[in-house]
């Protein structure tokens, strides 16, 4: 019998009358010939309602009781729904983390799964019955000083801790399958409060899942996706109110991976390097809508493949545009930039000095790019710090930096190319890499998951906006080895994790220093955390105007959104990244930073313009449905 694991959330199992619904849509499944572990979260509001009652109580409730608190939610309804299973004649036992046994970290709050004991599961499944399990909670297990006694805490996983139990369970009995029942129908294009015609995807690769759940898409958490990419579960996300198929996250095939320390696995699974790049990077170009979309259209119309795309903080009323393209492209690309470059109205434009600078093309074909990969890196912000730290300590200069949820690359100097990937696979206890030869097509090696019989006509799956982040921008900051390793790093240190980082191209000489400016987005709840730890950081070293690190200052903005379109086709259609930057042009939206990597494209737009923006996006892909997608109140 196939073992299945279904989660429903808590609008699933809100009131009685639901409870009973999802009895009779588990009886159903066990019918048909199948073995089901049931996973469940805490019925409606009910953990809003406890956090409410321990705020009336304390301003500042120890995390040890609020574990003890919010895991009482899930036991209500694993009981609740094993009674009601039982009611229809269908064996039933509910157990809580604890009694499974999935053992976590001894992290109050926020723990990650270590392990799973299956043995009473199976002996349950044995025996027929339906195991209903508490989401969102686990147990330590840890020897007292002496090791002649254990202590066992009840601890939970944080948010999304439910689909988090759900596939790790799922990981542990080798299941078939994990179905995560909601109150959507699937895995939408779009926010469909923001998008009332967003449709349902019919599958989806992990790998894009990873990204559109890091953007904001609360369908599924990333832990849980990184679970089910790590261990090759494939996860097909349902309503609770229909028989509709939903949509189905496809895993890469299983491997070989140890279930202990389930959810402390290496960051890092892969060092990729693509020797076949070249760079053209068009400084001082007018800050205004339509720019970029005139420049990558015609390089799209040129059939010129883009890889990395990142547009700089404005200076004055500029900013400077750099991209990748394959090293054998690279001389075509120039010239199309260099063609386009009177048009856009860049001829003269005035900077912060007053003076009068023109705008200028730079090709360099002399870089290579190195890429570290690993659904790892999901909410631990000290990886890409240790990335540039590692680089920098082998006094390797980097140049371009594009990060996203499960891959953080980087521009170095060619020649610094095999040295760089022997190190970080070092650095990261990675055994081999993945190399791009010159020649072979920018981003179509190994992806990962890759939906068979993906149309190639749908090059962009869903799009995202997330109006939570703020921009911090040092400016003048010196450009040597080390810099980006040491302000990444203390971000980590104050557990900050960064998005989008830029470090521009215009390179300005200060005193006798070559500076360039870096630019990142972080949580709007962490960027006051962020600025006064960078601050610390300059005054620690001396007076900021003497200090040898240095930098001029931090410019904070608040008031942005991000956009971003989603796909793992891009990688083959030169002109995706042209259509969104057309789009956008078209509404009047101007675009305030550029970042990308083979399958994201995210601009940083004002806050005001977020919505309209996402709208535009979705629109000019084509991804509105026929119907409009009710959400539960």
């Amino acid at each position: 019998m196939a073992i299945i694991v279904q989660k429903y959330g808590g609008t699933s199992v809100g009131t009685v009358e639901r409870i009973q619904a999802v009895a009779h849509r588990v009886q159903k499944t066990v019918l048909a010939g199948n073995s089901l572990v049931v996973v469940v979260s805490a019925m409606g509001k009910t953990t809003d309602d406890l956090v409410k009652l321990a705020k009336e109580i304390s301003t500042n409730p120890s995390r040890r009781e609020m574990d003890m608190l919010l895991s009482t939610g899930e036991q209500v309804s694993i009981a609740l729904l094993s009674m009601a299973l039982q009611e229809l004649g269908q064996p039933a036992i509910s157990l809580t983390g604890a009694q499974v046994g999935i053992v976590t970290e001894a992290k109050h709050s926020r723990a990650r799964i270590l392990e799973i004991s299956t043995e009473r599961i199976a002996s349950h499944l044995d025996e027929g019955k339906v195991v209903v399990v508490a989401g969102f909670q686990g147990v330590t297990s840890s020897a007292l000083p002496g090791g002649s006694q254990v202590t066992r805490e009840i601890t939970t996983l944080g948010r999304g801790g439910s689909d988090t139990s759900a596939v790790a369970l799922a990981a542990a009995l080798e299941a078939c399958c994990c179905e995560i029942y909601t109150d959507v129908p699937g895995i939408l294009t779009a926010d469909p409060r923001l998008i009332p015609d967003a449709q349902v995807m019919a599958e989806i690769t992990c790998d894009e899942m990873l990204e559109l759940a890091s953007l904001g898409a609360k369908v599924l958490h990333p832990r849980a996706v990184e679970i089910a990419r790590n261990y090759g579960i494939t996860l097909v996300v349902k309503s609770s109110w229909t028989d509709e198929a939903g949509t189905k996250v496809i895993s890469p095939s299983p491997c070989a991976r140890s279930l202990e320390g389930l959810e402390l696995v290496h960051p890092v699974d892969a060092v990729e390097f693509d020797a076949d790049q070249g760079k053209v990077s068009m400084l001082r170009v007018p800050d205004r809508p339509g720019v970029a979309a005139e420049l990558f259209g015609e390089i799209g119309r040129q059939d010129i493949d883009v890889d990395l795309i990142i547009q700089s903080i404005h200076e004055g009323n500029t900013n400077d545009i750099a991209f990748t393209v394959a090293s054998n492209a690279a001389s075509r690309a120039s010239s199309v930039a260099t063609a386009i470059l009177p048009a856009l109205g860049s001829s003269q434009a005035r900077s912060q000095a007053g003076a009068r600078e023109r705008g200028e093309v730079i090709a360099d074909n002399n870089i290579a790019k190195v890429s570290i990969v690993g659904a790892g890196m999901i909410g631990r912000p000290g990886v890409a710090a240790q990335m540039f730290a590692t680089l920098a300590d082998a006094g390797i200069n980097i140049g371009m930096i594009s990060a996203s949820e499960i891959k953080v690359s980087c521009t170095i100097a060619a020649q610094e190319g095999d040295r760089a990937v022997e190190i970080l696979c070092q650095a990261f206890d990675v055994s081999s890499h993945q190399a791009t030869f010159p020649g072979r097509a920018v981003g179509t090696s190994a992806l990962p998951g890759r939906a068979v019989g993906t149309s190639p006509e749908t090059p962009v799956r869903g799009v995202a906006l997330d109006k939570n982040q703020a921009r911090l921008a040092i400016l003048s900051v010196p450009d040597r080895p080390g810099i980006a390793a040491q302000i990444f790093g203390l971000l980590a240190q104050h557990q900050i994790s960064v998005d989008i980082i830029i470090q521009s191209q215009r390179c300005r000489v200060i005193n006798g220093v070559p500076t360039r400016d870096i630019a990142f987005t972080v949580a709007q709840s962490q960027v006051e955390v962020a600025r006064l730890a960078l601050e610390e950081l300059r005054s620690v070293r001396g007076r900021p105007e003497k200090s040898e690190w240095g930098y001029s200052e931090i410019v904070v903005r608040r008031a942005i959104a991000k956009v971003s379109a989603v796909g793992i086709g891009m990688v083959k259609h030169p002109g995706v990244a042209a259509q969104m930057f057309a789009a956008l042009a078209a509404q009047q939206i101007n675009i305030e930073m550029i970042a990308t990597s083979e399958i994201k494209i995210s601009c940083v737009v004002a806050e005001a313009e977020g919505v309209k923006a996402l709208q535009a996006i979705h629109a000019v892909f084509g991804l509105a449905g026929g119907q409009t997608i009710m959400v539960p109140p």
